[in-house]
């Protein structure tokens, strides 16, 4: 395989990941901390009225297709009364039914919304526009009306800015036949303004007249910075092109999605619908909280996409979620071994062996687990050299190393038991085929190179094993790989490029640091000096 195709699998490689990444960190909203949190909205609908007779039932409507918020969970509490939970296609409502009702009732409907990434036409796409039957206005009424949309008509260039046009000439210094209309069909509140809702609903009729279908929407709006308290609901216009659905403001004729703005619900029918004669109050409150970004993150993707997480390792039970947190570290370790090994040249016992022992180190801590480590591979040492002069075969002497070593764990263990030392405890954590086959090696090593060979392949592998230690039990990167085990792909990519490496260790350049000294360039011999009596002329 030439160099090329090696450099191009690296590359699609990388990119691949970074893409899955990308993906996940902008779209899907995973957090890149372990500590990091979300804003979470709880929102409150609060109905409460006195009642005329003992059986009563009572409609609410609830959050229906809202562009940029997802309801993660939803809760009633209404004691005494049934729940029937309904889905129209331009609604969802929830009914409410009781034949005891008592006193002053008190019914909520809660909900935890968080921000979506989704697009305002990606839910609104769905909503299929509807005509409505042109309003019969009495005269004057009815030439006003004509005679207003006339003159909006000339000032707009199409649907978008035709309603626009209206909603202004409505709002800003209205004319005598504007002000007619306001009067009539927008009739003014205590306060002397002029009704939100009932204004809308009239902006609807017109628009209906021009044949342009237009509804009416209401909105909740979603203080950020942790503001709480009492909500109002807004009255909003949403208009159809032809194409797509615009939404306007019709106190400013802002045309867009603000970004606290939560739609509430699209349905033409009332916020909340009784059937007897009693009358309900509605209100709403918000309050804001921080919640961690991981668990709201599996939350908004079950609602989104339920597949994702049933093909992830969020799906799998939390006892194995925990596994595959250390697994994944595993990768980790190696690559740094690697690098230690092929780049630096630090010698140590086994390729994986050092690894492994780093995993126990984060059971026991550093300093904890080196004193393990050297006390149970001495002992060892001690015991190996003893059955060297019974002759035995590999076999039954590794078998007989490894009964050792179990009952050295459980010695130390006693002995920190005793001594009131907890980290004692966990020298049962430490492999014990790897310590065994270790102490083997180290022996073997001894014989046939020498103390210092083995002691040096000894302390390279502590090292390396302290190292790996100290960046597998980061917290911020065990989240991140478990988060992202895309990242495991950049480490694949390094460690094929990697391969192909085959020049000096850094090791080797200090080792061999006399000879470099040495190897100056041979200067050329001096001229030898003339003989006497030689015809060399004197200078």
């Amino acid at each position: 395989m030439s160099k090329r195709h090696l450099y191009l699998l690296a590359f699609a490689i990388i990119a691949l990941a970074t893409s899955a990444i990308v993906y996940k960190w902008q779209v899907l909203k995973f957090p890149l901390q372990p500590d990091e949190s979300v804003q979470v909205w709880s929102v409150q609908a609060h109905v409460e009225y006195q009642p005329q007779r003992r059986a009563n039932a009572l409609t609410l409507q609830l959050p229906f297709l809202t562009p940029g918020w997802i309801v993660l969970d939803e809760r009633y509490v209404a004691r005494g009364y049934s729940k029937i939970p309904e889905r129209e296609p331009q609604g969802r409502e929830v009914q409410w039914a009781t034949r005891n009702a008592v006193g002053e009732q008190d019914l909520y409907y809660r909900a935890t919304i968080v921000r979506s990434q989704l697009k305002d036409e990606t839910l609104l796409s769905d909503l299929q526009p509807e005509l409505l039957t042109p309003p019969e206005l009495e005269e004057p009424y009815a030439a006003a009306a004509q005679e207003l949309l006339d003159e909006v008509r000339e000032r707009s260039a199409d649907v978008t800015t035709f309603s626009r046009e209206l909603i202004r000439r409505l709002n800003e210094s209205p004319d005598e036949g504007a002000q007619l209309l306001l009067d009539r069909y927008a009739r003014e509140d205590g306060s002397g303004n002029v009704d939100d809702e009932l204004r809308t609903r009239f902006l609807v009729d017109l628009l209906a007249i021009r044949t342009i279908p237009a509804r009416l929407v209401h909105a909740l709006r979603l203080p950020e910075g942790g503001v709480e308290g009492t909500a109002r609901i807004e009255t909003w216009l949403l208009v159809h092109t032809g194409t797509e659905w615009r939404l306007l403001d019709p106190r400013t004729a802002a045309e867009g999605l603000p970004k606290d703005l939560l739609l509430w619900n699209v349905s033409p029918e009332p916020l909340l619908a009784m059937d007897s004669d009693a009358t309900p109050s509605l209100m709403y409150t918000v309050s804001y909280n921080l919640a961690d970004a991981m668990a709201m993150a599996q939350r908004r993707l079950e609602v989104q996409d339920a597949n994702y997480i049933r093909w992830s390792l969020l799906s799998l039970p939390l006892q194995a979620q925990e596994v595959y947190k250390v697994l994944l570290l595993v990768p980790i370790g190696a690559f740094m071994m690697l690098i230690l090994r092929n780049i630096i040249g630090i010698k140590t016992y086994g390729t994986f062996m050092p690894v492994l022992v780093a995993l126990a180190f984060r059971e026991t801590a550093l300093v904890a687990g080196i004193t393990l480590f050297v006390l149970v591979v001495g002992a060892g040492l001690l015991v190996r050299f003893y059955l060297e002069r019974l002759r035995l075969l590999l076999v039954p002497r590794l078998t007989a190393i490894l009964i050792l070593v179990v009952l050295l764990m459980a010695l130390i263990s006693v002995i920190a038991n005793r001594l009131d030392l907890e980290v004692g405890l966990s020298v049962a954590l430490f492999p014990m085929v790897i310590m065994a086959m270790t102490i083997e090696r180290m022996s073997v090593a001894w014989d046939e190179r020498g103390a210092g060979t083995a002691i040096k392949e000894g302390v390279g592998t502590i090292i390396v094993a302290a190292l790996a230690y100290l960046v597998m039990s980061w917290d911020r990167l065990e989240h991140l790989i478990y988060v992202y085990p895309e990242f495991l792909l950049y480490l694949f990519a390094a460690a094929l490029l990697l391969g192909r490496y085959s020049g000096y260790r850094l090791m080797e350049l200090f080792r061999f640091r006399a000879l470099a000294r040495e190897a100056d360039p041979i200067a050329p011999a001096p001229a030898a000096a003339p003989a006497a009596g030689s015809d060399v002329p004197k200078a």
